[in-house]
């Protein structure tokens, strides 16, 4: 398992000072059922903006 999971998307709730992911899980989908083939074809559903 990951040790750090980065983060680039500073508006988000999650989103720590060195782009680390603070989220207790992280939860990823694909825009294609159950597979991807590249991360474009993905997201994080994890994410909720600052309020």
């Amino acid at each position: 398992m990951a040790k750090d999971v980065l983060c680039e998307v500073n508006n988000c709730m999650y989103w720590e000072q060195g782009n680390k992911c603070a989220a207790d899980a992280i939860y990823v989908v694909s825009h294609k059922g159950k597979t991807a083939s590249t991360s474009k074809e993905t997201d994080c559903q994890t994410f909720e903006a600052e309020a």
